[in-house]
Formats: C-alpha cells, structure tokens, sequence
C-alpha cells in the first residue's frame, strides 16, 4: 500500500488528459501449443477450499497431450474492508495454495498453464466500485500486483460479488473508482493478464473522465453457469466467452452445443467451472471433441 506514489502520478497525468496509461492487452485467441493445441482458450475456476488446483493439469487432449485448460483460477480471494480501507484477503486454503506455489502452481505453469487469482467481494462492503479516491484505487492495485509478484503468479480475475455495497458505512458504487483501479493495475503489472467476470457495478463502468479502460482486458466471461450469453464488454469475440460451464451441474449435451456455439460464433475463450478431483474426461471429451477435434484423457 506505500511506494505507489511514482506510479499514482502517472496514472493521475494520463487521466488528466484523457490518455490511457497502459497498453491494450495482447490477444491471445487461436493460439497453437507446443503440443499442437489450436482453438478457443480454455478456463478452468477451482474451487480451493476444497479442490487442489493441480487438478487443472490433469486432463490432457488425447491425440496430441496438449493441456486442456489453458487458464486456471483460485477462487478465491477476497476484497476486505477495515473500517478505513479496502484490503486483499486470504482464507487459509487460499493462503495454502500460495504459500506452497512451488507443488500448487509452478506444476501447472511448468506444463504452460496460466495461473489466476480471482478477487471477490466478503460482504464487508468493500468493492472494486466504491474506491473514495484515485490514490485508494492505486493503493489496492499496488496490493494485487504485489501478490502476483510474491507468488509467481500469471494474472488477475475480478469477480464483482458478494461487496454488500453501503454495509460499514462505506459507499455505493461511483463512476470513476474500477476504471482507476483497472489502468493502476495494468500500469502494475503490463505483461500478466487481467480478466473479468461480467458482473456487478463494476462491469458497467468501465469508462471515466475519457478513459476507457476495456482493452485493458485481456479477457471476460459470462457469469452465469449453463447458459450461452455474449459478454456485455465491447472486447473482440476472440477475447470472450459466451459459454459458462458448471462442470458439477451443466448437462453434457449443454457444454457440447454450447461448444459449437463458441466455435461457430468465433469466440475465443471457454468458461468451465468446478473442477474437482472426480475423473470427468468422458463428460470433458463431449466440449473437447468440438472445440479441438479430440477426446481428453485424464492422468489420475
């Protein structure tokens, strides 16, 4: 939260005058692997209170070996609030996954998967909407950018929910407060990704004072599990996923149509979420089939 001072007085030059600080982020749709892999990146939320990320890298496309999931995500972190000040969070079990990045993460990264942590709200009032000033806004990012650093981590995903704006006496959301915290934060950290679970005040406010910071993202998805719904960000198709995939609820034949939704759509990402320890490579083969021309396998 200190040593932000540098980078707060750029940020405050750039939207003084309406310029973006950061750059847009890169695409990174239709991406062909080591291993061969070329279609839509594929994201994978774990639930770590009760499922070990490493799950994430288990399945594997069966004609090349290619990952299956590109992105995997802790869900998650939380967004507290002090009675002064918003403040990043961690349970024990996500503290656990951190603390032992070298066997929950680097695994993973070592195969080529990127490794997210996701951000959401405690009910404490306290939200990516509601920051009361620029500098607090940039305080937070600084705290999020130094996590990823600490930990070796690929990225952010913001997940509005769950703030209960207005409890603790803090405030509704404004206007200008996720687009200060978005462009801080990529100014924090340019080369990792910075995703976002369309959801929330915060993602209706994504312009401010001329700036807009929607290609500050890397990618977004549709947050509502089992259905087919076109983010309401204005990103390229490639950087989207209308596809939200509960892998514990969502009917197999849903998660294939709404496979060859993406692929006919010529989105690029696509949302899975809940993975656990259960080998589901029979029900993963029905999107994977679509989406790459393959069955997966599972390692065990």
């Amino acid at each position: 939260m200190i040593l932000f001072a540098c980078v707060l007085t750029l940020i405050c030059t750039a939207m003084a005058s309406g310029a973006e600080a950061a750059p847009a982020a890169a695409k990174k749709h239709h991406h062909v692997d080591a291993a061969g892999k070329s279609g839509p990146v594929s994201v994978a939320y774990v639930e770590v209170n009760s499922n070990s990320m490493l799950n994430v890298g288990k399945y594997k496309l069966a004609g090349s070996g290619a990952n299956v999931f590109d992105i995997g995500v802790i869900f998650a972190a939380n967004i507290n609030y002090n009675g002064s000040q918003a403040y990043l969070s961690f349970n024990q079990q996500v503290q656990s996954v951190l603390d032992n990045a070298a066997t929950q993460i680097r695994p993973l990264q070592q195969q080529g998967i990127k490794v997210e942590l996701s951000i959401l709200g405690n009910h404490q009032g306290a939200g990516f909407a509601n920051f009361p000033s620029q500098s607090a806004a940039a305080a937070f990012a600084k705290q999020l950018s130094d996590t990823v650093s600490k930990y070796g981590l690929d990225g952010i995903d913001f997940d509005d929910e769950y703030a209960d704006y207005g409890v603790n006496g803090t405030a509704q959301p404004n206007d200008s407060s996720f687009v200060y915290l978005v462009q801080a934060l990529r100014q924090d950290m340019p080369g990792k990704l910075i995703t976002l679970y369309d959801i929330g005040p915060s993602a209706s406010r994504l312009s401010y004072n001329g700036v807009d910071v929607t290609g500050m993202f890397d990618y977004a998805w549709n947050p509502w599990y089992g259905s087919f719904d076109v983010p309401g960000i204005g990103l390229p198709k490639d950087r989207l996923s209308p596809a939200a995939i509960d892998l514990g609820s969502t009917s197999a034949d849903a998660a294939a149509n709404m496979a060859r939704q993406t692929v006919d759509g010529g989105y690029g990402v696509y949302l899975t979420y809940n993975l656990t320890s259960t080998d589901i490579h029979d029900y993963i083969s029905r999107f994977t089939d679509v989406l790459y021309g393959s069955d997966a396998v599972h390692s065990g």
